[in-house]
């Protein structure tokens, strides 16, 4: 891997002078006096132990910074100290003939100020990245054909899942018109499932999204990981795991857990996975409908929902519209019109007051008397179709088997 020093080297500013660090006073002297010195490490021969120690430092400093009180007070300007310690790390790493191990940390780093910092220089983190993604994907491919093994494809399949009643059933409709839809189910807040309307996207038939592929192009990259079965219970937690590591604990359970130790349940939920890695975003499209909101299509928030049989959402509601498209597997989803909020026993918590305190296909009737009464819509969603999701309207969300969905937040 020694030419690949040359790759990252000409994504880089020609020299130091052109290189920018430019901070605000909230970020202390000596902290842009260290950021300084390691830009400074990019462009002079000294050693690798050096540069990666000066990273390190800034790392370790905005670490406590970003760690510090709540995450919406975190100022940007640390985020951004955080991305260049992340740059300066990786580029240490990347040095002369760097081991396959040292190039996936430099991925890690890349993930972690991907995830945590801002962007920085015209987003290079993620140009940095995709240059080792591809080294790596070279390495595996030299690897197979030395080996002289074809790897088994691990599909994804669809059990028969049990049929909703007709008279709670969310209605379907083939390709309505834009027109159509904006006047009988946006405009009036009337869920329903669209189909036919992702048959076109690559993640359904170009590049199917099984197990292998999503290891292919996304294998070696660092995601958080939701880890329990719910987000309200006690125990829940979350971690960051790469993607494969994720898929071998939480997807096909090949990690070993003790006798006494209970099998947890990891849920990659809620992630803008499709920012992260570009390569995933171009498997799926915006769906056109979104072009009936107030907003551009920078407005619209993208999100990843992939784990195993048993993940739950619980019943709860959402500020925007949504699109929620289901690619792999299938998810049996209740819900519920915002008309019947007081039936449905929002905790009173201001930090859950979105959320019911209701175990919807298990409620205590002695407790919540009210929302056994309460009527509601059904449905399981199957690959290729599209659930339109209402503002405010609440919904109950239950994987019945390895499941990959994208959701499409927008006003």
């Amino acid at each position: 891997m020694a030419s690949l020093w040359s790759k990252i080297s000409a994504t880089l500013p020609p020299n130091e002078e052109q290189f920018p660090l430019q901070f605000s006073d909230k970020v202390a002297l000596s902290v842009v006096e260290m950021l300084k010195q390691a830009r400074q490490q990019l462009y002079v021969d000294t050693t690798s132990a050096s540069r990666i120690l000066s990273a390190q430092i800034i790392l370790d400093y905005s670490w406590e910074r970003l760690n510090t009180g709540t995450w919406r007070h975190v100022d940007k300007e640390w985020r951004r100290v955080y991305s260049y310690g992340c740059l300066f790390k990786a580029a240490a790493l990347c040095r002369g003939n760097p081991s396959e191990e040292e190039v996936l940390q430099a991925i890690r780093t890349c993930d972690m100020g991907l995830l945590m910092g801002a962007s920085i220089m015209e987003n290079i983190l993620q140009v940095i990245v995709r240059i080792l993604q591809s080294e790596i994907r070279k390495l595996a491919k030299e690897e197979e054909n030395r080996e002289n093994t074809e790897a088994k494809r691990r599909k994804l399949a669809s059990p028969h899942v049990g049929l909703i009643k007709e008279e709670l059933a969310v209605p379907r409709i083939k390709c309505p018109s834009l027109e159509s839809f904006r006047a009988n189910y946006l405009l009036p807040l009337q869920p329903v499932i669209l189909e036919g309307i992702i048959d076109h996207w690559p993640a359904l038939n170009k590049h199917p999204w099984s197990i292998e592929y999503l290891r292919s192009v996304a294998g070696c990259r660092t995601v958080p990981v939701e880890v329990g079965s719910r987000y309200t219970d006690e125990n829940w937690s979350q971690t960051l795991l790469t993607v494969n590591e994720f898929i071998d604990k939480y997807i096909l359970n090949n990690v070993q857990v003790s006798e006494n130790e209970c099998r947890a349940v990891g849920y990659l939920a809620q992630h803008q996975l499709f920012d992260q890695i570009p390569e995933l975003k171009e498997d799926i499209r915006i769906p056109d409908y979104c072009c009936l909101g107030e907003g551009d299509e920078d407005d619209i928030t993208v999100n990843a929902w992939f784990g195993p049989k048993g993940t739950i959402s619980p019943l709860h509601q959402d500020p925007q519209q949504n699109f929620l498209a289901q690619v792999v597997g299938s998810k049996y989803i209740r819900l519920y019109s915002p008309e019947d909020t007081e039936k449905l026993y929002p905790h009173e918590s201001q930090l859950l007051h979105n959320t019911s305190q209701v175990e919807v296909e298990n409620p205590d009737a002695e407790c919540f008397p009210e929302f056994v009464k309460t009527p509601y819509l059904e449905c399981v969603l199957q690959p290729g179709d599209v659930l339109f999701i209402p503002v405010k309207y609440w919904h109950y969300v239950r994987s019945l088997e390895v499941s990959f969905s994208v959701s499409f937040w927008w006003s």
